[in-house]
């Protein structure tokens, strides 16, 4: 989606959902310099800016949610939600709850069907039904959200839930997968980073600011946005604190006495691009969305490069003989 498509689409539904007119010029402007200049993804960009304008304007925001999730939605799986503020229905099992870190929160834990499992939100507020271990429902109008790869549901005041009578077949969520090539870039959002404090949060700040809760004195933490080419495609991968540590050496404390030293957070991502483009990894994680999680990772032999370029080079013969 563009900028200007996702711009236009905010003055919509400021205007549809709460009556409220957003200036468009200023709205693509904040648009423009999250996605342009500050490397963030659009659905995390998006999120920012509805929250700026509900700050600004003093939109309740459960109401405004509520109206977004209006309507009929598809029917999707677990491992099927790839967006962010995207309303759907649910048939799923309860995997797993896990005891909420935070009074605003009535439930947290795992959804699971035959596709794959996702975190689940329920919020104190919304005065919901609650969820029981092992039994399966209709959750029908859940919001989606995101943040690093990472997709959730929220379950709202308008969520309808329904106790269902079949059991459902689920994935064991266990699956990793492995893969091996050349690290050939480092993206924007590696290197030292800060997060949301607030309990079951964490997402990546912004400029200072938390999609979800606004202006926020940020945590240090640390990770590598990367592209591996195994010889067939170029896969988007990311290395958490621990994966970071164990390819670069630099613990998080070494990389946030390296920045204050410097008195520049960036620095910390240019030794970990100098130390890493161009080495061979072999890497085991999960599949979420479009990363690869790194969970495990060993530096590969110089024998894999071959194997890459070989492939490679086959590759583009047989799309130039089929041309």
């Amino acid at each position: 989606m563009s900028v200007q498509s996702t711009s236009g689409s905010i003055v919509e539904q400021f205007q549809n959902n709460a009556d409220v007119a957003v200036d468009p010029e200023n709205v693509e402007e904040r648009v423009t310099t999250l996605i342009d200049d500050y490397q963030v993804p659009e659905a995390e960009a998006r999120r920012s800016v509805v929250s700026h304008l509900l700050d600004e304007h003093e939109v309740d925001r459960d109401a405004f949610y509520d109206q977004s999730g209006s309507g009929g939605n598809d029917l999707v799986g677990c491992d099927e939600i790839e967006t962010a503020e995207q309303w759907v229905d649910l048939e799923a099992e309860v995997a797993q709850l896990w005891e909420p870190k935070s009074e605003a929160i009535a439930q947290v834990g795992l959804l699971a069907d035959e596709t794959g499992r996702i975190k689940f939100v329920s919020w104190a507020a919304s005065d919901l039904p609650a969820l029981e271990e092992g039994e399966a429902y209709s959750l029908s109008n859940v919001v989606s959200d995101e943040y690093d790869g990472k997709f959730s549901v929220k379950l709202n005041k308008t969520t309808e839930i329904e106790r269902l009578d079949e059991e459902i077949d689920t994935a064991d969520g266990s699956e990793s997968f492995t893969s091996e090539g050349a690290l050939v870039t480092i993206r924007p959002g590696s290197g030292l980073i800060k997060r949301c404090p607030e309990e079951d949060c964490s997402r990546v700040l912004n400029d200072g600011r938390c999609s979800e809760h606004g202006s926020v004195e940020g945590e240090f933490d640390m990770r590598i946005k990367a592209a591996l080419d195994n010889g067939h495609e170029v896969e988007s991968v990311i290395f958490d604190a621990e994966a970071t540590e164990a390819v670069t050496g630099w613990s998080l404390d070494e990389a946030t006495s390296a920045a204050m030293d410097a008195l520049d957070t960036t620095i910390v991502a240019e030794e970990f691009r100098s130390q890493l483009v161009g080495r061979y990894f072999e890497i085991n994680g999960p599949k979420v969305g479009e990363y690869h999680l790194v969970d495990e990772v060993e530096e590969s032999s110089q024998d894999v490069a071959f194997e890459a370029d070989a492939a490679r080079l086959l590759d583009e013969h047989f799309d130039a003989e089929m041309a």
